[in-house]
């Protein structure tokens, strides 16, 4: 019986990251990403080429992508909606449609997209079936500039929570969480890094993390998330903060 990962956004960051900690641990992994990762830690993980801001196809796409699975060999798989973006940064009239568009696409639509996809395809599966949305303290805190970001990763929050309930009425079905990575040493932390104080006005303190060397690297945060998944001691529709399990 085998143990599977499927995860967006898989090959850079937090993903690669999440991805490096399930294979060590026996999980044959999915990645699907815009580009593909030419590293010699992904020559075993089977990677799909999806831009994920598109959504025309993308439902069958990923559907497709689930019966190449052969259900009854399933020990446990796990879905990671992982794929995000923190956007353009400014107050919310400096955003364009597009901006707006994309962001929202990315960060909301397409994980819910993909949730529902899942759960559907997966429902009738005799094996252990999770959902892992990666969400962020931004969803309940708000921060200036990050209106966008903040409203996406708050409706990625409630969607979690309403599909546990929903879940929860169906034998055998998928537990769901939310997890909070924290500051982790990403591209997208270079980039708050790079904003100015006229469009976050906090970039002082993200500069200070980086200096101080208080951010996460990416193979500790994946394993921690690896290890919250493999605790399960929550209920469904929980929201977690990997600072909690430190």
């Amino acid at each position: 019986m085998k143990k599977y990962l499927i995860i967006t956004g898989g090959n850079k960051g937090i993903g690669s990251g999440i991805v490096s900690a399930y294979k060590n641990n026996g999980y044959q992994i999915i990645s699907i990403a815009r580009t593909l990762n030419q590293q010699d830690e992904y020559k075993n993980v089977k990677q799909i080429v999806l831009n994920l801001i598109k959504t025309e196809g993308l439902g069958n796409a990923f559907s497709q992508i689930l019966t190449t699975i052969d259900k009854d060999s399933v020990e446990r798989i796990v879905f990671i909606n992982n794929a995000g973006t923190l956007g353009k940064i400014g107050r919310l009239e400096n955003n364009s449609v597009s901006d707006i568009q994309n962001i929202i696409q990315l960060n909301t639509i397409t994980p819910f997209l993909l949730t529902s996809v899942f759960l559907k395809e997966a429902q009738n599966w005799n094996c252990s079936k999770k959902i892992i949305n990666i969400s962020s303290g931004a969803a309940v805190k708000p921060y200036y500039g990050w209106s966008l970001y903040c409203a996406s990763k708050a409706a990625i929050d409630m969607m979690t929570k309403v599909v546990a309930v929903e879940q929860e009425t169906i034998s055998n079905g998928t537990k769901i969480v939310a997890i909070y990575p924290g500051v982790v040493d990403t591209n997208m932390q270079e980039q708050i890094r790079k904003s100015s104080p006229e469009s976050f006005i906090d970039v002082q303190r993200f500069i200070d993390l980086k200096e101080s060397s208080s951010l996460v690297n990416i193979e500790d945060i994946g394993k921690e998330i690896f290890e919250i998944d493999s605790r399960d001691n929550y209920p469904n529709g929980a929201i977690l903060n990997v600072s909690d399990y430190r």
